[in-house]
């Protein structure tokens, strides 16, 4: 029922009740949903594990760490892993989130409405 499929003037008593129940379990999500959006940490590992960075949900960097070994890669080499393993985390932090979203509010997909988005924009959107 998300989505540019709903014509309203077609809507039945049925569709009506049930975009209502969608209505409010979204509410009763929102109201909890600060906490469990700030709860979620994504985790990101390079270099054999080596490498270890973790982000919030907003893909803010909170923690690189690194191994003995990493230390051994030369400095170009310890930067690209670095960034991979960040972007590794925002990717797991960013799965996390939709997860999340997909549990909250059955039958909406925010990767599918992130595409459709940037469709509209016609551009990639962050």
């Amino acid at each position: 029922m998300y989505g540019s499929q709903i014509d309203p003037a077609a809507i039945d008593h049925q569709e009506l009740d049930e975009a209502a129940r969608q209505g409010e379990r979204m509410l009763a999500w929102l109201e909890t949903a600060d906490q469990e959006l700030d709860e979620i940490v994504g985790i990101g590992e390079r270099a054999s594990g080596q490498i270890r960075a973790t982000v919030d949900q907003a893909g803010r960097v909170l923690d690189v760490t690194y191994g003995a070994r990493a230390m051994r890669m030369g400095s170009r080499d310890l930067a690209e892993e670095t960034l991979m393993a960040v972007r590794a985390a925002c990717a797991d932090a960013e799965r996390q989130t939709h997860d999340l979203i997909r549990e909250a509010l059955p039958g909406y997909d925010p990767a599918e409405a992130k595409a459709e988005f940037e469709r509209l924009l016609g551009g990639e959107w962050r």
